[in-house]
């Protein structure tokens, strides 16, 4: 049995300026309870099947060091649940970037970030089903 390895590279970060410009431009917006997600199919050839970017507001969170324990939990359970998405990705043979904003003013448990960052990666899945449907005619 091969066994998948839970790792979050480099290269799998979302840095690009370009692209996030145009990714607020141009990309399919959606919000759950606790997060904002702003989504696309990539306009070039990344290395992974998908990047991803975490943001926390600094007017919502003023110390830097809740900021980061909010990403690192973001960051955390995007590790242990991105299987979903690449396996689907690969199937597909698409590509996508992903920019994943806080909202509110609260601190969220590790459960709670775990669980919308699920649902956030099954609704990027259904939305890219949904665009393939209509591409194809179906």
């Amino acid at each position: 049995m091969k066994t998948r390895r839970e790792t979050f590279d480099k290269s799998e970060r979302l840095c690009s300026t370009k692209i996030i410009s145009g990714l607020f431009e141009t990309g399919t917006i959606f919000h759950t309870r606790l997060l904002k997600v702003v989504w696309g199919i990539s306009p070039v050839l990344i290395p992974f099947n998908a990047q991803i970017a975490f943001s926390v507001s600094k007017r919502g969170f003023r110390l830097a060091v809740t900021r980061n324990l909010i990403k690192r939990r973001m960051r955390e359970a995007y590790r242990k649940n991105k299987h979903l998405l690449y396996e689907y990705l690969a199937s597909e043979n698409k590509q996508v970037v992903l920019i994943i904003i806080l909202k509110g003013t609260a601190v969220p448990d590790y459960p709670t970030v775990e669980k919308s960052i699920k649902e956030i990666l099954n609704r990027v899945i259904m939305q890219i089903k949904e665009n393939s449907l209509i591409v194809k005619g179906i």
